[in-house]
């Protein structure tokens, strides 16, 4: 019974901090006390709640001080709101359209409350019924999504098997990538894994009180266990969780739609984990207060201290994800400092006793998952609509959480009021240096220095008597020949703008000279350049110009020094927390939950570090890739698209359990795969794999058996006519191998190239749908167009190298090599006959049939297939040798010159197998030569330098560098004489290593010297041995564009090299 009355506490209080949390969303009001009024009048009707809020909102407004509050029970929630920020965009209230909002937010929560009084279900649990439902029920009709997230399985289950030890994923059962994204994160914390998979039901669960929760959570847990070990140990590449989400959905019940917010589901995961967890826990520890693992795991405790209208306060509150807000701050820090310290703080640490209202957070005890929700949904009033923030926000991959602990609390505000007063004379020098910066009191300002140069510039030109406004004879030119007016140059017009004469060819002799506006004047040569005095004395010229030369000099040394004081406090400010004893709470970056998208609508996925093998991965519901940082940050920072980090899930580095492999207690191996299950799960994901090994032999045999008849067939009645009949999507086999995308276009489950290339499909589709009837036969001819004018325009661009359109598409490569019609009309067709096109059942599919339809007419005759396969392997090769370059060039820049150089290598030679079939086909190879050339010159530098020690580790490993990489190169800069800058340097190499012919040295040094010397010498062009080219990652599209980008815009010769194109 007193279990019994503690769970109805809990429930209570939850209950109301829900309604609180929901009012203080809604009003904007932070005002708990109010907030808490506004409940106990209005009888639990948020609808009357919001009326009484606004009433008292549009007579009293708030003060600063309301609104900073005492939480008044300690056993409050601990999904408790802290540190949140007012925001300007957040609802207001106190306008003038006060009694419009307030009946839209009334009307708004009308149902949601009338379902809470008659079946006592929560909002939020009403919420996670509406996106279940939508779940369960797929309807795709009412899912206004820009994401093809709903997968159709392959028919071909080798499709769906699972490669090696690589991590399963999840399928989208409907509008639940969040659910996806956040198992994932679970399950990927080992203790998490191993807690969820051991769980056993109590014992006595059949003499306890069947409620809700129980018929509820235990089923759910099991449920959860089957999907877990699914995960461990099956043989597909993703597996099925509507069975999980089934038991969620049949605990409420709800008819509307919607997409769920992951921290409300994770918020509710934890909370039924938690309830399984502890009634496991109440029957394995009687008589003691029992521990609950996931308490232990996900929740800590932290310190309010405050002062509430001179009266100080100080209460513990427990807390599971921690909220943080976005807008306005650039790094986690900032968003931590923010959420910890609130209002005027002064007088929580002196001794006057002052009114000033405000609190400080100080952690006593952190969770091993330290999770941090980030606000990015705010209401705009203007709009009337919730909106998503695309701030960038940082976050570190390390965090250390000393500065926030109570025992750190004297040194974190010594730091913090020394932060505080560095910035208060940073933002003093920057004002200072603004106005050196921005100098002049008119709407335009400029640089002070430019200013005084530009005065010293008009006092130094050469005096002048004659006024510019007299009259300038244009009668006749200094040459004395009549002048004529010459016709702007057709070449600076659009041809459309030309007129027909103008467009012929212009023969050498009445060809006009093209007017260089920067370089060329027209002014006659007896005036000047630029204005000038009219009259200046020599001795008021030598005046001046030592009065401006002094004070430009004065300016620029103020500059520097503003400049490098701003610079050393930005320094000392990021070091502030940086001695060691600031740094003994680290906590690592586990987990990134990214959303993408608006406010109402969008996907989810998650970023998850591997320890084990180093990288992050991206779990993209059944996509699960190998990652990286950089990736990370791009999706994850904001601030860069409409995708951005939602949650952020830390672990406590110091406990290695919470990541570590479980290992056998006999053996002390690593478990692995079915070794980790207990028992029952192991039979089950055993039985699940007996059925999955069917399905494939089922799927052997049938297309074994089709085969056979289709030869059967073809032997009897002879040779095939065309087929006019589009072939069904589910063909495979024989057909799949006929019409095989290039590999860079296939149209795969991973979001990378295929979903790249997918929205261009998808775009120039919606385009054509507005032209042309929906059903219309020629809407396919229509997209098409569309398609093929926007890569016709990509390739007649002229952009520059680290803008290279080719590595877009490939049919601006074929368009810049000039590749035959047949060649892109296939090529185009194969893009629209893409299979996740059948999931836009509106417009989509009817393209795909269509275009498969086309390519099935095609004849043999009409399209030369090795001449089709020709040109794509060109392609393939292209990209190929893009990514040599640029992993090459990346790593020189980092002075890896070891590894850059085999990349180098192999770009330039690939390169000139493609430049040799035309200009078009690669890359500049004078710029690919310079850096092959001077990585050798580096490497060889570094040889030579080793060798000069004279020590015998230094000397071998020179030689080695010399012997394994340089040697066997020089061939490659020999075979081609007609590049005289390699050959240079070849033999300022070979005269380095020469030159220590005459020095004295050790007898054991010139011995090897005189070994190694024949090998640098040979002159012979053989290449005698090399290395295997090294193993290139994949790239999609979008990251090789923007990393090849970044390289080629770093890259500097002292020139601008043209890239052939």
């Amino acid at each position: 019974a007193a279990s019994r009355r503690r769970v109805l506490q809990n429930s209570s209080r939850r209950h109301q901090q829900t309604l609180l949390n929901q009012l203080r969303e809604v009003t904007g009001t932070t005002d708990i006390q109010l907030l808490q009024q506004a409940l106990q009048v209005s009888n639990g009707d948020l609808a009357e709640a919001v009326a009484f809020l606004t009433e008292k909102n549009a007579k009293v407004p708030q003060q600063d001080e309301a609104t900073y509050y005492q939480t008044a029970q300690i056993g409050n929630d601990r999904y408790i709101s802290v540190g949140s920020q007012a925001d300007t965009n957040v609802i207001d209230l106190t306008g003038d359209d006060k009694d419009d909002l307030q009946r839209a937010i009334a009307l708004s929560l009308e149902e949601s409350n009338r379902a809470f009084r008659e079946t006592g279900i929560t909002d939020e649990e009403q919420a996670i019924s509406r996106v279940l439902e939508a779940s369960i029920a797929e309807t795709k009709a009412s899912l206004k999504r820009t994401h093809p997230e709903v997968w159709s399985d392959s028919p071909n289950p080798h499709d769906r098997k699972r490669q090696d030890s690589c991590p399963v994923g999840l399928k989208n059962v409907g509008n639940t990538c969040w659910f996806s994204a956040v198992i994932q994160s679970l399950f990927n914390l080992l203790e998490f894994q191993r807690l969820v998979l051991h769980y056993s039901p109590p014992a006595r669960v059949q003499d306890l009180p069947r409620n809700q929760k129980e018929h509820r959570n235990l089923p759910f847990m099991q449920e959860l266990r089957n999907l877990f070990s699914l995960m461990v140990g099956s043989r597909r590449k993703y597996v099925d969780p509507s069975k999980a989400v089934e038991i969620l959905k049949d605990a409420f019940k709800s008819s509307e739609s919607q997409q769920q917010d992951v921290s409300e589901f994770t918020h509710k995961l934890l909370d039924w984990l938690e309830d399984a967890f502890q009634m496991k826990a109440e029957e394995d520890r009687e008589g003691e207060k029992p521990k609950n693992p996931m308490v232990e795991l996900f929740y800590g405790r932290f310190l309010a201290v405050g002062v509430l209208e001179g009266k100080k306060f100080e209460n513990t509150e427990t807390f599971g994800q921690y909220p943080l807000q976005v807008n306005g701050f650039k790094d986690l820090h900032e968003c931590l400092e923010a959420a910890m310290v609130e209002g005027e703080i002064e007088s929580l640490h002196s001794a006057e006793n002052s009114a000033k209202s405000g609190q400080e957070h100080w952690f006593t005890e952190l969770p091993p998952v330290l999770t941090f929700e980030l606000s990015r949904f705010e209401f705009n009033q203007a709009l009337g609509r919730p909106e998503k923030i695309h701030n960038k926000l940082e976050f570190p991959p390390m965090l250390y959480m000393d500065r926030y602990m109570d025992r750190n609390r004297d040194i974190t505000r010594i730091k913090r009021e020394e932060i505080r007063r560095l910035k208060e004379h940073l933002t003093v020098l920057q004002q200072r240096l603004e106005r050196y910066l921005s100098y002049g009191s008119g709407p335009k300002r400029f640089p002070l220095a430019d200013v005084l140069q530009y005065a010293m510039e008009f006092a130094s030109s050469k005096p002048v008597c004659t006024s510019p406004v007299e009259a300038i004879d244009t009668s006749a030119p200094p040459g004395g020949t009549t002048a004529q007016v010459p016709p702007a140059p057709s070449s600076l017009l659009p041809s459309c703008m030309c007129r027909p004469s103008q467009r012929g060819t212009t023969t050498p002799s009445s060809r006009l000279p093209v007017h260089k506006p920067f370089t060329q004047s027209r002014v006659p040569p007896d005036l000047p350049m630029h204005p000038a005095p009219r009259h200046i004395t020599e001795e008021e010229l030598r005046v001046l110009e030592g009065c401006l030369h002094r004070w430009r000099s004065e300016v620029e040394n103020d500059t520097r020094d503003l400049q490098g004081s701003i610079a050393r406090i930005h320094r000392t400010i990021e070091l502030m927390y940086s001695d060691k004893m600031m740094m003994q709470v680290p906590y690592r970056l586990h987990a990134v939950l990214v959303h993408e998208g608006q406010a109402s609508a969008g996907h989810y996925w998650a970023y998850i570090y591997d320890p084990h093998h180093c990288c992050w991965m991206k779990y993209n519901d059944i996509s699960v890739t190998k990652s990286s940082w950089e990736e990370l940050v791009r999706d994850s920072f904001g601030g860069y698209r409409n995708a951005s980090a939602y949650c952020l899930m830390y672990i406590n580095d110091k406990k290695p359990f919470l990541i570590e492999e479980e290992f056998d207690k006999e053996t002390g191996q690593v478990l692995n795969g079915l070794d980790k299950l207990p028992p029952d799960l192991k039979e089950y994901v055993r039985e699940d794999n007996e059925l999955f090994q069917r399905e494939l032999q089922e799927w052997d045999a049938a297309q074994a058996r089709k085969a056979q008849q289709e030869k059967l067939a073809l032997a009897a009645a002879g040779p095939r006519p065309i087929s006019t009949e589009p072939s069904p999507v589910d063909n495979t086999g024989e057909r799949e191998h006929t019409h095989r995308d290039p590999e860079y276009m296939e149209q795969p489950s991973p979001p990378n190239d295929s979903k790249h290339l997918q929205e261009d499909t998808e775009r120039a589709i919606s385009r054509a749908a507005a032209e042309q009837d929906e059903k219309s036969p020629e809407m396919l001819l229509s997209a098409l167009k569309v398609e093929y004018t926007r890569l016709l325009r990509l390739a007649q661009e002229d952009t520059p190298p680290h803008s290279d359109h080719r590595l877009q598409h490939v049919i601006v490569y074929f368009i810049q090599n000039r590749a035959p019609k047949k060649i892109l009309e296939r090529t185009l067709l194969t893009q629209f006959a893409d299979r996740n096109l059948g999931f836009d059942e509106r417009y989509g599919r009817n393209i795909m049939n269509v275009a498969r339809a086309k390519l099935d007419l095609i004849k043999p005759d009409e399209v030369n297939m090795e001449e089709y396969e020709m040109w794509h392997q060109d392609y393939r090769n292209f990209r190929e040798t893009t990514v040599f370059l640029m992993i090459g060039l990346e790593l020189f820049q980092k002075k890896s010159y070891v590894e850059a150089l085999m990349y180098l290598i192999y770009s330039y030679q690939y390169n000139k197998e493609l430049l040799a079939k035309g200009p078009y086909r690669g890359h500049d190879e004078e710029l690919i030569a310079h850096y092959r050339r001077d990585c050798l010159l580096k490497l060889n530098e570094h040889a030579a330098a080793l060798f000069e020690t004279g020590e015998e580790p230094e000397v071998t490993g020179g030689l080695s560098v010399m012997n394994e990489l340089v040697v066997p190169c020089i061939p490659l800069l020999l075979v081609d004489e007609l590049e005289e800058k390699d050959v240079v340097a070849v033999e300022d190499m070979r005269n380095r290593w020469c030159s220590y012919l005459g020095q004295e040295m050790e007898p054991n040094l010139q011995e090897k010297l005189t070994d190694f010397l024949p090998k640098l010498l040979d002159c012979s062009t053989e290449i005698k041995s090399f290395a295997e080219p090294p193993k290139l990652p994949s790239y999609s599209t979008l990251e090789l564009c923007e990393r090849f980008g970044n390289v080629m815009a770093s890259v500097t010769l002292g020139r601008t090299p043209a890239d052939g194109r």
